[in-house]
């Protein structure tokens, strides 16, 4: 399974990428590749296509939880979407389950019959509202990409399902941080391993789990200790004799 899931991990790293770079060749005169310049440019071409739409919105929403008001503005969309019958699936990471406002917010959507699940890390931020995909378009996500080819769609939704069937459901007993922190655990540190032995630094990892730089050094530390490692070295050698066992 930790192959499969390192080989699935690849390739979405691999495809993410040729997204990200084709994203830099797209025009306005492409109507099936459309560059979004500005935040304000990037929400308004995203609330159109939210008012437009009939059957499905999948969304990925990496960089853990999200301010109380934005989740509020959030609610009465979701609202909207689902009394006019189009399903909803979202996406979050595991560092969600800890947060009070996310809770609150996800108990009220699955009443209404959204589905959130979490996932240790994924991809980056994705939005697709029936046959259009939103993806950014650089590393702090000021510009954005509008894709409406439906073999890169029909790519996006893929990435998204094969994600959501590995995620867990968003779990609201028990309650208490620590027990959920016991259920979420092995897959954080999996998943920094995993991305300590490619080479990410600090700052990508963080960000990559939705988790602080702070959080980070403190599993990292948690991780020495387990293997009774003095450092960083040292516990990359102990995982590689350890696989090599």
């Amino acid at each position: 399974m930790a192959k499969h899931l390192t080989g699935l991990s690849r390739l979405v790293d691999e495809q993410a990428s040729r997204l990200h770079d084709l994203s830099f060749a797209a025009t306005g005169e492409n109507s099936d590749i459309r560059k979004i310049d500005g935040l304000s440019a990037i929400g308004q071409a995203i609330d159109d296509a939210l008012s437009g739409s009939r059957r499905e919105i999948l969304t990925a929403q990496p960089d853990g939880p999200r301010p109380r008001e934005v989740l509020g503005d959030a609610l009465e969309g979701v609202r909207r979407h689902i009394a006019t019958g189009v399903a909803m699936r979202t996406l979050y990471q595991h560092t969600t389950r800890f947060d009070e406002a996310t809770k609150e917010y996800v108990q009220e959507v699955t009443k209404l019959g959204a589905s959130v699940r979490t996932l240790d890390e994924f991809f980056d931020r994705l939005i697709i509202v029936d046959d259009v995909a939103f993806i950014a378009a650089n590393a702090d996500r000021t510009s954005a990409v509008a894709v409406s080819e439906p073999a890169v769609v029909s790519f996006l939704r893929d990435m998204f399902n094969r994600s959501w069937d590995r995620a867990q459901p968003f779990p609201f007993v028990p309650n208490h941080a620590a027990m959920a922190a016991r259920e979420v655990m092995p897959a954080m540190r999996d998943s920094i391993k995993r991305l300590l032995i490619k080479g990410y630094p600090d700052k990508q990892i963080a960000r990559r789990l939705g988790i602080s730089e702070r959080s980070l050094r403190s599993h990292i530390a948690g991780m020495k200790q387990e293997l009774e490692a003095h450092n960083r070295i040292q516990m990359g050698y102990l995982w590689g004799r350890a696989e090599s066992t």
